[in-house]
């Protein structure tokens, strides 16, 4: 457990289309929990980083671009609709999903620079009321004492399967073969970062969502808060925290 006066984290690590962020907002939502995306926040370092071409050995000048975002960086949560990732009036929801940004967010995330700037953003929007934090070092590097890690994984061709039909469903051309290796890129360069790589704590809830819906997903996870007495009743939620 977190110690006396910290707020409730759930820590959910995983690699690229695993389900992190639908099951991370379903949870928020349902237990009434701060939702902090932490690969919008290294999305919207590059996203920044491209519009000002910046490159990506150059740590100095993406550490600023982090420091800025972190300055301006926040999450809306509309009822009914899906979250909205903001850099100050600037609504970079869609922009922050392009190709573009996918091809070169990995790399800009083993940046020391950035990913000390954002993990300190990230902890700083943790509020007292507890929060859903998504990533893929969540567990390990930036709240390594959560009392619910959850690590999922699903096969490399379900992955490839889920991000293909979402890029089809935004209009966006790409053959099933060429995001099976860019997810599969990306899988390599998470695990094998100096600067905290991806791995599974020793402690994590292991869940392999393949094939499983989301609501699915919610539902085990809901399970296992529930067996750790982290739940004490459906009308009280999260030891010293309502739901909302």
């Amino acid at each position: 457990m977190m110690g006396a006066g910290k707020p409730f984290v759930i820590a959910i690590d995983g690699p690229a289309a695993s389900g992190k962020s639908s099951l991370a907002l379903a949870l928020a939502r349902r237990l009434g929990l701060t939702l902090v995306d932490s690969g919008a926040m290294y999305r919207a370092v590059t996203l920044i980083a491209l519009e000002r071409d910046v490159v990506m050995h150059n740590e100095k000048a993406l550490g600023m671009i982090a420091q800025s975002v972190s300055t301006d960086f926040r999450i809306e949560m509309p009822v009914d609709s899906p979250p909205m990732i903001m850099i100050g009036d600037r609504d970079i929801t869609q922009e922050i999903r392009s190709v573009e940004v996918g091809d070169a967010v990995s790399e800009i995330s083993r940046v020391g620079a950035v990913r000390n700037e954002l993990v300190r953003l990230q902890r700083s929007m943790v509020s007292g009321r507890g929060a859903v934090v998504e990533g893929r070092d969540i567990g390990t590097a930036v709240f390594p004492d959560a009392p619910l890690k959850v690590f999922l994984q699903a096969s490399l061709k379900e992955r490839a399967r889920r991000r293909y039909k979402e890029l089809k469903r935004r209009g966006v051309p790409m053959s099933r073969k060429y995001v099976t290796e860019e997810i599969a890129r990306r899988d390599s360069i998470d695990t094998s970062r100096g600067l905290s790589p991806m791995f599974m704590a020793s402690d994590a809830f292991l869940l392999d969502t393949t094939g499983m819906r989301v609501e699915q997903v919610v539902n085990s996870i809901m399970e296992e808060l529930r067996a750790r007495k982290l739940i004490v009743s459906r009308k009280r939620n999260l030891k010293g925290h309502r739901q909302a």
